[in-house]
């Protein structure tokens, strides 16, 4: 299908403009639970997740602009690529058009998912960003997709809501047609990721090493 990343069953990477919620994102998908004081990304962090004996590293990338030369390297052989950006603000849309997407122009195929950010702000906030509009633009940038498959999430990591559909999704549509890979994985360690958190850091068990996930 897609190009597999030694070591690991799939590579998933998570682009967007900075300050539009990319890392709690990852926090309430990976711990339950909304982390209020994130610091900004630097280059890039990683965790790993394991789905049905699938090894899935996910790659949370810093959304400053100085850093899209490192977010175009971490593309590189990604299976899964998830956009994501802030509904009540229409220029965190036009960065992915403008700086992320051409990123994932030799993606061998790689799925698409967008993913509008802090839907629980609409209350307060106008929506910038309409769903119509964003379910064509998740239509377009999949074409092999078949016609109603159309990988847009509105998500709040407040809430959790939707949160978990995110990668169910991706699991569903990726983890069942991947055949799991030995390379590295021989020696089970122990890996402290940082999830760009203040002081914060996070313990994952897993068993790929640092040739694994690039």
């Amino acid at each position: 299908m897609r190009t597999r990343l030694q070591g690991a069953d799939m590579k998933v990477v998570v682009l967007g403009d900075v300050n539009i919620g990319k890392t709690t994102l990852l926090i309430r998908y990976m711990e339950k639970r909304f982390e209020s004081k994130t610091s900004a990304t630097v280059g890039a962090t990683f965790t790993v997740k394991t789905q049905d004996n699938n090894n899935i590293a996910i790659w949370d990338t810093a959304g400053q602009e100085r850093y899209c030369g490192l977010s175009s390297f971490y593309c590189r052989n990604a299976d899964v690529a998830i956009l994501a950006f802030d509904i009540t603000n229409r220029e965190s849309y036009r960065v992915l058009l403008n700086r992320y997407l051409h990123m994932l122009s030799t993606g061998n195929g790689s799925l698409k998912v967008l993913v509008g950010t802090k839907s629980d702000l609409l209350k307060e906030r106008r929506r910038q960003v309409t769903l119509a509009e964003a379910q064509q633009f998740a239509s377009n940038i999949n074409p092999t997709l078949p016609a109603g498959d159309i990988p847009y999430f509105e998500t709040s990591s407040v809430t959790g809501v939707n949160v978990e559909k995110v990668f169910d999704y991706i699991f569903d549509h990726c983890c069942t047609k991947k055949v799991p890979v030995s390379c590295c994985l021989n020696t089970p360690s122990k890996d402290s990721v940082k999830l760009g958190l203040t002081g914060k850091t996070i313990s994952f068990a897993h068993t790929a090493t640092s040739c694994c996930i690039y």
